[in-house]
């Protein structure tokens, strides 16, 4: 989901962290890992016909581990389909070796990633006697070469799906293809249809849709509520769009829309995201929600200048001045992190010598280390999860004069993040700046 908040927490140093994307130690702090196992919590199936049989589904599975310092292989992921007994049938993968019964395999996943990918996929399908409602229980266990101490295992009861046997619609819009380097004023087609696999029809359907601010979403349906984009206040602008199609989509088939949607990457687009996703109307309840929604992420071929301006001013000792600094986004992009919702930017201050902080701003905290000068103070301030062109935030210290330093000169630095790439800004020279007190000319 995309995250809509206006700014998270001050942080002295920006450290993102997620799914697969490693662990930051220490040089004398003990490393350690941990295996996991990647499985749906609940999967549906159809009922079978009558006189006949349902159709597969598949179950896709797979293993990963946290530290991205150790190599870890020969990855074991141990199934366990006996709690599916007289719910649902199974189909093994040829990298799976199921004993005498058909009831237990262990599965060859080879190397382990640290981000998940799916390396086992399962076919699942309702027995033939299987009434609606059905329920049973897939269980896992795994184990893979590496870490520290050789072998990793997986927690015991870490992982688990629940199968259902289930009637009704199943709506799925297919995975887009990520595009990158696009031009700015370029018009994109979103690759969007509606397939049910489920056994009965989808009579209607609704859409919702979001896009980031870069994106305008040329195409108008007159079955849509349009909104947006709005980029004065505090929350993330984007351009919402909810629709209600009365199309009828019967089990198998597959429908498009009335006419192609199409977007627009505007000027100010640089790292966007376009998410959709489809219910069936009415009351009816999708059979498998996994695949109801998407991102499509779409990378433009343009940058964002990023700057911070510093201040003068003159006082005696014990004197109180105002010595902040003023950020600003000169565009022409906008840069916003919708999905960590982490700061676009984090902004060191080094106070001038001879002076100490009285007040701060809301979104700025001490981040004095023991590597920092202990006679110059440090503070480290954040922004919001997005920054429009032409934005501008001043961030006004007031600053004690303890004594009279001439030319005593603070330093900030602006350093860019984006959950994408950092090296949107090709202009680092005014990423920094001076605050100067008591200048001598």
């Amino acid at each position: 989901m995309l995250r809509r908040g206006a700014c998270t927490g001050a942080v002295g140093a920006l450290i993102v962290a997620g799914l697969g994307s490693g662990v930051a130690f220490a040089d004398d702090e003990a490393q350690t890992d941990q295996l996991w196992i990647q499985a749906p919590y609940e999967q549906t199936v159809t009922v079978a016909p009558d006189a006949g049989t349902a159709q597969y589904r598949s179950l896709a599975l797979g293993l990963y581990h946290d530290n991205d310092n150790f190599t870890v292989s020969d990855g074991r992921l141990t199934v366990d389909v006996s709690g599916l007994a007289g719910v649902a049938d199974v189909s093994w993968p040829d990298n799976c070796t199921p004993n005498d019964t058909g009831t237990v395999a262990v599965c060859d996943t080879g190397d382990v990633p640290t981000r998940y990918s799916a390396q086992v996929q399962l076919k699942v399908r309702a027995a033939a006697d299987a009434a609606v409602g059905a329920q049973g229980a897939i269980e896992y266990s795994a184990e893979a070469t590496g870490g520290p101490d050789g072998t990793l295992t997986a927690p015991q009861g870490s992982a688990e799906t629940f199968v259902t046997v289930g009637s009704g619609p199943d709506l799925g819009i297919t995975t887009p293809q990520d595009v990158t380097d696009v031009a700015p004023g370029t018009n994109l087609t979103v690759p969007f249809s509606v397939t049910n696999t489920g056994n009965e029809t989808a009579h209607g359907f609704s859409v919702k849709m979001w896009a980031t601010y870069g994106l305008d979403v040329v195409t108008r349906y007159p079955q849509c509520t349009y909104t947006g984009p709005d980029d004065s206040g505090e929350y993330t602008p984007m351009t919402y769009v909810t629709c209600s199609f009365d199309t009828d989509v019967a089990p198998g088939a597959t429908v498009e829309l009335p006419e192609p949607l199409r977007l627009a990457v505007t000027d100010h687009a640089l790292y966007e995201r376009f998410d959709y996703e489809v219910q069936p109307t009415g009351d009816t309840t999708d059979l498998n929600s996994s695949d109801n929604g998407r991102s499509w992420h779409i990378s433009a071929d343009n940058t964002a200048d990023f700057a911070v301006r510093g201040t003068k001013a003159t006082g005696a000792a014990g004197d109180t001045v105002t010595a902040g600094f003023r950020f600003v986004n000169r565009g022409p992009a906008w840069v916003a992190n919708v999905g960590s919702g982490d700061p676009v930017a984090v902004i060191d201050y080094y106070l001038p010598e001879g002076t100490t902080a009285t007040s701060v701003p809301d979104t700025c905290h001490n981040a004095w280390t023991s590597g920092d000068d202990p006679a110059i103070g440090h503070y480290a301030c954040t922004l919001p999860l997005w920054a429009k062109p032409d934005l501008k935030v001043s961030f006004p210290f007031q600053l004690r004069i303890d004594r009279v330093v001439p030319d005593a000169t603070g330093r900030v630095v602006v350093h860019p993040h984006s959950d994408t790439s950092s090296t949107f800004d090709p202009n680092s020279k005014n990423n920094s700046a001076k605050v100067v007190i008591n200048p001598s000319a």
